[in-house]
């Protein structure tokens, strides 16, 4: 098999063999979507290889994958080893290195990149940014209002209806989002954030409106000129049964949900996805990547954005990728090189997929690492896929992060798929592991109606 390189007409390196095929692909991150992702590329005839950066214990494992020590934010190292080894494709994972500017980077060097510019990252970047794009979209959100003044934005919560919503407004790892039922609870998260509990995510805050109904997670894959959704996800972000407790970067995830007829989605990409892209176009922002949109479901049935992401989510790419037919790479190279409507229709396998995120003890706050972890290869005979969210691989796996694992199942229908994954969860052990027991509780009662 002879590679060689050309140039598309945007100048851009596009890495070919003899037979018209990817060879090798680079992708960024460290957490269970980047081991979903670079499974999922694996399974394609056309990848040679996958080097994940920095990768895990789970990526380690891979055949055919390699993790790379290096940092995400390490954009000279990663440009170096790219051009070097032949990398036709970049994947970013993560949401800092994106907001960081890791794709201009990689494009100035003729690298081909599928993930937001900076500018474009700002959607997910800085909420108040976004807020001004949907507003000025007529995109249907939650009210809001910005402040940078601590005295303001106390002001103005006390003269606002409870519950409400105070968020800060940069990067903040999942835990800058406070959804107040009492003005003293709102007042201390705004003194929290300006008092720099947050950093520079802190430096302003977004008061809005505390919208009601179910949320649904719905990412679409865009080249900056055509947007197609995937299958809608519902995510599960409080630690707790019942969706109790904390907020977490999430516990658990199905697709597809069933309260995203297609009569909604339909509503979804004219209303918010279509509308975005154009507002993003507007703005000259070339945006070409994965526009995640979170979505709150009125009890009217009516769409609206509670916040928008510029990446794969976590834990709802673990059960979307397992889905998807149509090979990984063809869509992921098609977005990068702007001929997403050169695509035929996204093909999908029949039935549902579940993902239950096993959690050290003490997640979101203090956890333990280095715990050693057993039980992976019963789970994995039972059927499911243990994708590594927060492991490391020394003489033995040990867990090394607050989510450890998400272990997925896919079946006909979505009671044969909890059954499954419940049964292959139940294998894996170590010390304090935790996990929610309700994970797709929500659909259950939708899929009896």
């Amino acid at each position: 098999m002879v590679a060689f390189r050309q140039f598309n007409q945007a100048g851009t390196i596009v890495l070919i063999t003899s037979e018209g095929e990817l060879v090798k692909v680079l992708v960024v991150g460290s957490g269970g979507r980047e081991h979903a992702l670079a499974w999922k590329l694996l399974q394609s005839e056309r990848i040679q290889e996958v080097i994940c950066v920095p990768g895990n214990g789970g990526t380690a494992l891979l055949p055919r994958c390699q993790n790379l020590a290096l940092s995400v934010t390490d954009f000279e190292g990663m440009s170096r080893f790219a051009l070097v080894n032949n990398i036709g494709l970049i994947v970013v994972g993560p949401e800092v290195p994106l907001a960081a500017g890791i794709t201009d980077y990689l494009q100035a060097q003729n690298l081909t990149v599928f993930g937001p510019t900076q500018a474009g990252a700002q959607i997910e970047s800085s909420k108040a940014w976004a807020k001004a794009l949907m507003q000025d979209a007529k995109i249907p959100t939650a009210a809001a209002e910005v402040f940078t003044s601590l005295d303001a934005a106390i002001a103005y919560v006390k003269q606002q209806p409870l519950p409400i919503v105070v968020k800060a407004d940069g990067l903040a790892a999942g835990k800058g989002v406070t959804v107040a039922a009492t003005v003293e609870a709102a007042i201390e998260a705004i003194t929290a954030a300006f008092a720099g509990q947050f950093g520079e995510a802190g430096s302003q805050v977004v008061i809005e409106e505390c919208l009601m109904g179910e949320e649904v997670s719905v990412l679409a894959i865009t080249d900056g000129l055509t947007i197609r959704p995937l299958l809608p996800a519902q995510d599960h972000k409080r630690i707790g049964e019942g969706d109790t407790g904390a907020n977490t970067g999430g516990m658990g995830a199905y697709a597809p949900a069933p309260l995203i007829t297609p009569a909604l989605m339909d509503r979804i990409q004219q209303e918010i996805l279509e509308p975005t892209l154009a507002a993003l176009r507007q703005r000259e922002i070339d945006y070409r990547g994965v526009l995640y949109a979170g979505l709150m479901i009125t009890p009217e049935g009516d769409p609206k954005v509670i916040e928008f992401n510029c990446r794969f989510g976590d834990p709802e790419t673990q059960v979307v990728l397992p889905l998807l037919e149509t090979p990984l790479d063809v869509v992921l190279l098609a977005c990068a090189q702007q001929r997403l409507d050169q695509l035929p229709p996204l093909a999908w396998k029949s039935g549902a997929a579940v993902c239950v995120v096993i959690a050290a003890q003490g997640y979101p706050e203090n956890y333990q690492k280095g715990l050693a972890i057993s039980g992976l290869e019963q789970a994995e005979r039972s059927g499911a896929m243990v994708f590594h969210a927060g492991t490391r691989l020394k003489q033995q796996l040990v867990t090394d992060g607050g989510r450890v694992l998400g272990v997925t199942a896919v079946s006909d229908a979505l009671p044969a798929a909890l059954k499954q994954v419940y049964g292959a969860t139940d294998c894996i052990q170590f010390e304090g592991m935790y996990y929610r027991r309700d994970i797709g509780h929500r659909a259950l009662p939708q899929l009896q109606e």
